[in-house]
């Protein structure tokens, strides 16, 4: 009989009172001996990425069952940042990934579990899950439930489409209409799934598949569509067959640690920057580094950002392409495509379907005309029909999108710009790094130089912004929202969409601790690191500084004199136990956020724990 993690919990004479407990939930005689497969569900009510998988969590179940397993679901948390955003919630929502991860190794290890079957779709559920694959390092298949179709309204006779971030930037814009408002909020977010645009939740899930933990079409098949079920019924096969050939035959390649490396996290990045994915997922390949005790730092980061090509643009970067567009130009295989084209992959490693990289390109890219399978799998699309119903829709484009001249996806050649989408920024003013999304800005605007105004919290910036009291050429300094300070590192898509309906996105720049929601464009810069509560420069800076941006040259640079700075920060320190904090902000920390505040580290190392 094979020896699986949870043979001590059913094995022996002295394991009959486990064994009547797992009896009283349904295993039966000819069960035991089988593997327990954990079928880890972030199912709830509050978000729409998730409120379809009550019942998927199930089809998982009964696909590990049919298959030889012992399926057992349970639930983690999932806080929806977009609902989060703008208030003392948004704390919550980067401590959570911690609170995920824990919560998954206590249930998996308390129970002697062999494997599992992650479901998860947005913002920090997939991170945290990733986090807890990696430290428990047993086998696990990723599957997500899926990005939302975009939404649509009609404008001057012409269907123009929508998502979330336009229902933030139309509600603080003062020319936007309340019958134009109320067509957009009813509009923007029409069905189940991950926001539409190229947010964290999507992009961490397209990453999944670039790592290798989740199977091709995992981050672009919409969440309507019926192909996203046969992913589902995918996983709960594979997740058995990994799990008896690394039991059974001791195959080591199926585990996390074996599958996330540096030279998958690099493929990752590599993939993050060409698409100009969100900014968090640095913080959460950092992470996953960490967790992995695996070399893979800033440095990596900022010299892949140099080197790799921005091939994709996608919402919040601009408005013809959603994820949906994506999948019909060839998913994540499309874009990976284009990168191996010139080299800039390696494709010898493994996923969990133990294929190496270039075989999964090679059998899922659809420009490759015998790839009959690939072209029908990438001709899913969306229906336009407002429903929370997943696979409830069945439309295929009759013609994909293989123009990579002037499409959703491009080859070197017609690049974006030769460098990519994300950028780490480091100077005086972040001596350890930061990060823009350099996807979503103007050119005109790579070098920007203006004095600073500075907020010692989200709300205040907020304040500013919607009550003119920002003018052309300003600095927007928002500090003390970093890990520590926050404290949990406040997603701040709110003030920067406030500036695009003020319209001084394009005049301004804002610079944070904190980081930004994968829906902000224009000049912001997150992650600075070290953050203020760490003893960072930003703590230092007065209002009317000026301080000096240069994307071209990756630094970020505050004009001030050392021997001012020495003495401001002697006047810092002279606070006391007061020095490095907030003067005068007025915000009630809960004991749970004070003990992750003790803990936390800046963005530079994924704000991992310290302990």
């Amino acid at each position: 009989m094979p020896i699986y993690r949870s043979s001590t919990t059913i094995n022996g004479k002295n394991m009959a009172g486990a064994r009547a407990l797992w009896r009283a939930t349904g295993v039966q005689d000819k069960d035991f001996g089988k593997p327990i497969i954990a079928v880890v569900n972030s199912f709830t009510e509050f978000v729409p990425g998730h409120i379809h998988l009550r019942e998927l969590g199930r089809l998982v179940s009964q696909q590990i069952v049919n298959f030889g397993g012992i399926a057992k679901e349970f639930n983690t948390i999932a806080i929806d940042d977009g609902i989060a955003m703008g208030h003392a919630g948004m704390l919550y929502s980067l401590p959570s990934r911690e609170l995920i991860a824990d919560s998954i190794e206590y249930m998996i290890n308390a129970h002697c579990v062999d494997s599992m079957v992650c479901i998860s779709n947005c913002d920090k559920i997939t991170p945290g899950m990733l986090l807890a694959a990696l430290r428990l390092n047993i086998p696990a298949v990723f599957v997500s439930g899926g990005p939302m179709e975009s939404g649509k309204i009609i404008s001057n006779k012409k269907i123009i489409k929508i998502d979330l971030v336009d229902a933030i930037a139309h509600g603080a814009n003062p020319n936007t209409s309340s019958e134009t408002l109320s067509d957009i909020e009813h509009s923007a977010c029409p069905t189940c799934g991950s926001c539409s645009g190229m947010f964290t939740a999507n992009s961490m899930n397209c990453l999944t598949e670039a790592i290798g933990l989740s199977l091709p079409g995992n981050g672009t098949v919409l969440a309507t569509h019926t192909d996203r079920k046969k992913l589902f019924l995918k996983a709960g096969k594979v997740i058995v067959k990994n799990t008896k050939d690394y039991y059974i035959d001791n195959n080591l390649a199926l585990l996390p640690r074996s599958i996330v490396t540096k030279t998958t996290l690099k493929n990752a990045m590599i993939l993050d920057i060409a698409m100009g994915g969100s900014t968090n997922t640095v913080l959460h390949l950092l992470a996953m580094a960490h967790e992995s005790k695996v070399n893979f730092t800033m440095s990596d980061i900022d010299y892949l950002s140099r080197i790799v090509p921005h091939l994709c643009k996608l919402s919040p970067s601009t408005s013809k392409y959603h994820m949906e567009d994506l999948h019909r130009a060839g998913g994540v295989i499309g874009i990976l495509s284009e990168l191996n084209k010139i080299n800039l992959l390696d494709t010898s490693v493994f996923g969990i379907l133990g294929f190496t990289l270039k075989e999964i390109i090679n059998k899922y890219d659809i420009l490759d005309v015998q790839n009959k399978h690939a072209f029908h799998f990438y001709s899913s699309g969306p229906k336009g029909k407002k429903t929370i119903i997943p696979f409830s829709q069945s439309f295929r484009w009759s013609t994909l999108d293989l123009d990579r001249k002037t499409g959703c996806i491009r080859s070197q050649k017609y690049a974006y710009n030769q460098d990519g989408g994300l950028a780490i920024l480091t100077g005086n003013l972040a001596k350890y790094g930061s990060i823009i999304k350099t996807a979503a800005i103007d050119k005109k605007n790579m070098v920007f130089m203006g004095p600073a105004k500075v907020y010692e919290s989200q709300e205040d910036a907020v304040y500013a912004i919607l009550h003119k009291k920002i003018n052309f050429g300003d600095v927007i300094v928002i500090r003390y929202e970093g890990p520590c300070g926050g404290p949990g590192m406040q997603e701040m898509l709110y003030p920067t969409a406030y500036l695009k309906s003020m319209k001084l996105d394009k005049k301004c720049a804002l610079i944070t601790d904190g980081r930004f929601s994968g829906g902000t464009s224009g000049i912001s810069i997150g992650h600075i690191s070290p953050e203020a509560a760490s003893r960072g420069l930003i703590a230092l800076i007065y209002n009317g500084d000026i301080i000096s941006i240069d994307i071209l040259k990756r630094s970020i640079i505050l004009n001030v004199p050392k021997k001012e700075l020495l003495n401001r920060q002697l006047k810092e320190e002279s606070r006391g136990k007061k020095a490095y904090t907030p003067k005068n902000r007025l915000r009630n920390i809960s004991d749970s956020l004070k003990i992750y505040s003790m803990f936390a580290t800046s963005a530079d190392t994924g704000a991992v724990r310290k302990i």
